[in-house]
């Protein structure tokens, strides 16, 4: 399973949600769900958006993690 990882990435730039959301121009519901993983799929411009705003790559945006350590 891939895991978003906005949260550690503005905690190792010292951002805040707020200041994100405020540049993301999307619902808070829908940003909160994206920030929090609680969604199954993002747009690709959401993605771009993340990716600018964070300045990294799309791929440090995901991490992958082990589904059987859930069961």
């Amino acid at each position: 399973m891939l895991r978003l990882r906005i949260l550690d990435i503005l905690e190792e730039k010292k951002l805040t949600k707020y200041w994100l959301y405020k540049r993301m121009e999307i619902s808070y519901q829908n940003f909160n769900r994206m920030v929090n993983n609680e969604t199954n799929s993002i747009r690709f411009d959401n993605l771009e958006k993340l990716s600018t705003f964070l300045e990294c790559s799309i791929e440090d945006l995901f991490e992958k993690v082990d589904d059987s350590l859930k069961k």
